[in-house]
């Protein structure tokens, strides 16, 4: 789980407006706009033709956007789940697709620094963890009734955590003494049916409050419908930028860029390949990691992982 900083800063700013390259009269799409980092330096390239969309699951983004952007009509804030990028896109007027799309994946550092959120164990709150608080299940409530196999397997699957089923069955032994709601409680159980050995300079429950959170949002699920509404939505020549914070996220999108960024089966080797067929995304660079000035700057940085890709012709 990215650890977050004292204050958000936009991770691999510069790095991604290079691989986005902004034009001024293009329209853009800023698919988690979080406090709004990406969004403005997006802005300060555009000239007075060019567009943004900026879209968040959060109610508090959505907030802290309309105060920032306020008065910029090249400007449209919409609350939504970027897994429904397409019908977002059509309902706020922008059906003729972007000349660019950035997907910065994850918690905010606003997020995991209020603890009234329950993303972190760092801070005392109650057990949350939703990205939009007004929908779905919360991590408590999902703790409270998942059988010990379900809470076994998402820790395995989605923190990569080794002892997924010791941590499971002290979940499941303590809930039934007492509910698990709050971030301390969680952090301290986990620790207590940990192992002796532990990673060094890692809290022991790093990947399990990782694990739960991805669950409780659909996190991997998102990713996947956001990247394959994002592909019909990008116009010739524009950029997919996709900025990730784990090894998860990281692996679906090298996956989904590679996949389209070569021949369809089972044309590949033939001399004749009919359009359907065609490869649709050219890969732009290598992965991009932060410099360690930034990581020393913004510790949230430290994991964060850059990948980009440009829309090939039809």
């Amino acid at each position: 789980m990215e650890q977050g900083a004292t204050e958000h800063a936009p991770v691999l700013l510069g790095e991604a407006l290079e691989a986005l390259a902004v034009h001024a009269a293009g329209s853009y799409l800023d698919a988690t706009l979080g406090r709004g980092g990406h969004a403005a330096a997006i802005l300060e390239r555009l000239g007075d033709a060019g567009r943004l969309l900026a879209v968040d699951r959060d109610p508090e983004a959505i907030r802290a956007g309309q105060r920032r952007f306020v008065g910029d009509r090249r400007v449209t804030i919409v609350r939504g789940n970027f897994a429904e990028l397409g019908r977002i896109a059509r309902e706020a007027g922008f059906a003729a697709g972007f000349d660019g799309i950035l997907l910065d994946v994850g918690v905010s550092s606003p997020q995991l620094d209020d603890p009234a959120r329950g993303f972190s164990f760092l801070r005392d709150g109650p057990l949350d963890m939703r990205m939009d608080p007004e929908h779905g299940m919360s991590a408590a409530e999902w703790l409270a009734a998942a059988p010990e196999g379900d809470i076994a397997r998402v820790l395995r699957e989605y923190g990569e955590e080794r002892h997924a089923k010791r941590i499971a069955r002290a979940l499941v032994r303590a809930r039934a003494e007492q509910p698990i709601g709050t971030t301390r409680q969680l952090a301290e159980l986990v620790a207590a049916a940990m192992p002796g050995r532990r990673e060094p300079g890692k809290h022991p429950a790093t990947r399990s409050f990782q694990a739960i959170r991805i669950h409780v949002n659909d996190e991997l699920g998102a990713l996947d419908a956001a990247l394959d509404a994002a592909l019909p939505l990008l116009k010739p020549g524009a950029r997919l930028c996709v900025i990730s914070f784990h090894s998860l996220e990281d692996r679906r999108v090298k996956r989904f860029i590679r996949r389209h960024a070569e021949v369809a089966e089972p044309w590949r080797g033939l001399p004749d390949i009919p359009v359907h067929a065609r490869p649709l995304l050219r890969p732009v660079g290598k992965a991009v990691h932060a410099t360690e000035a930034e990581t020393a700057a913004n510790p949230r940085a430290r994991s964060a992982v850059l990948r980009a890709a440009e829309r090939l012709a039809a």
